[in-house]
């Protein structure tokens, strides 16, 4: 029987194993256990306690699984499931979202594994965004808004953000694995800009009584074609003046959008408010980016305040809210370990971006603090949403 696109909507009885149903499931189970065992992993490489070994040297394995790995499994397991609410069109489920899980999990065992030829590496790693993208097009293309084109646009700066790292590896083009991993990160900012145009606004107006998000035409215009000159200029001109300008220019912009969004009235939803500070950090993030570009920070201080901060708190809370909603359940129902987790992952944040600026000295203690911190967080994830990500909905009906 041949693969298909959509399985039929049909409606599902309580009980019973739901992986698949919708691509939010294997690809967020996935993110949550990644990014618990990817910085477990990285501890112990990098204190020496596990031998370095596989195809990226220690670091370079670090920042491509983390943006490769765990990243690229959240943007895929969120498109794979709101494109189909953005355009009513069919997405993978069932086996054929199956089998693009399986090339994703496929790629990061291979890095691993000593020995394995780096031809076979490289390809089974790079097929897995080109799938997301052909599994995506059709509705993305044909879809009513237009605008959802770009993230065909995206994928491909991700492949060859990718692509870049890989010929690095392989002594192809030596020198250009940190203008794919800085590429990487802008394309992800990208995706995670347009998300969250289209969903913090409204969960805000929602939850929040009387809340009315400010959205400016100008400013959302601005907010991306900042963010593609930074992509730009940061793979022409890496960690210059150049670059530097831009990164400011596009935090002010993003502060400007992110100011519209706010309502007193977010403190009181903790999936709310997640939202609001994740989106905070990618502000901050930019404009450290912009300092470090005039030398008057270190750069690794503004890497991680963009990838700790603000990639690591938007998506866990996008993750989060997401998993609630598209299984049928109440999104304010956290529980109390997902604000635990929330304001864990904050606090790792701040300590891994601001105890080397004030304490350089004790500069692996932060590291270590961070590190666990960020593992007790998506622990509680993986705790809390096992369950619900392998079950079927709540209600009853497909997905």
């Amino acid at each position: 029987m041949p693969l298909q696109i959509g399985d039929p909507p049909v409606m599902r009885k309580p009980g019973g194993f739901a992986l698949f149903a919708l691509g939010f499931r294997p690809f967020f189970l996935a993110a949550g256990v990644s990014a618990l065992v990817f910085l477990g992993l990285w501890l112990a490489l990098w204190r020496g306690v596990v031998p370095a070994g596989g195809y990226f040297a220690l670091v370079e394995w670090h920042a491509h699984e983390m943006l490769f790995g765990y990243t690229a499994a959240v943007i895929a397991g969120f498109l794979l499931t709101a494109v189909k609410n953005w355009t009513g069109m069919a997405v993978p489920t069932g086996r054929w979202l199956a089998v693009i899980f399986a090339i994703w999990l496929l790629g990061r065992l291979l890095v691993l594994v000593p020995g394995v030829p780096g031809w076979l590496v490289a390809a089974v790693d790079l097929a897995f965004i080109p799938l997301v993208g052909w599994a995506l097009w059709r509705p993305l293309w044909y879809g009513r808004n237009k605008a959802n084109r770009m993230f065909l646009l995206i994928f491909s700066g991700m492949t060859l953000a990718n692509l870049l790292m890989h010929l690095d590896v392989a002594g192809v083009v030596p020198g250009l694995w940190f203008r794919g991993a800085y590429l990487m990160m802008d394309m992800v900012l990208l995706v995670l800009l347009l998300v969250a145009g289209r969903v913090v606004p409204f969960f805000t107006d929602k939850a929040v009584m009387g809340a009315r998000s400010v959205v400016r035409p100008w400013v959302e215009k601005a907010a991306f074609t900042s963010m593609v000159a930074v992509a730009a200029a940061e793979l022409a001109f890496p960690l210059g003046p150049a670059a530097g300008t831009v990164l400011l220019a596009a935090a002010l912009i993003q502060g400007i959008r992110l100011a519209g969004w706010y309502s007193n009235g977010i403190w009181r939803v903790p999936i709310l408010w997640v939202l609001h500070i994740g989106y905070a950090w990618l502000v901050l993030g930019l404009a450290l980016r912009g300092l470090a570009g005039f030398g008057l920070l270190p750069s690794a201080i503004a890497l991680h305040a963009i990838t700790v901060g603000g990639i690591g708190v938007l998506t866990l809370g996008m993750m989060a809210r997401v998993a609630l909603g598209h299984t049928g359940r109440n999104i304010n129902d956290t529980g109390p370990l997902l604000p635990a987790a929330f304001v864990l992952l904050n606090i790792g944040a701040i300590l891994r971006v601001f105890g080397p600026l004030f304490a350089a000295e004790q500069f692996n203690l932060w590291v270590d603090i961070a590190g666990g911190l960020w593992m007790l967080a998506f622990a509680a994830f993986v705790l809390v949403y096992t369950p619900i990500l392998i079950s079927p909905r709540v209600d009853g009906r497909p997905g």
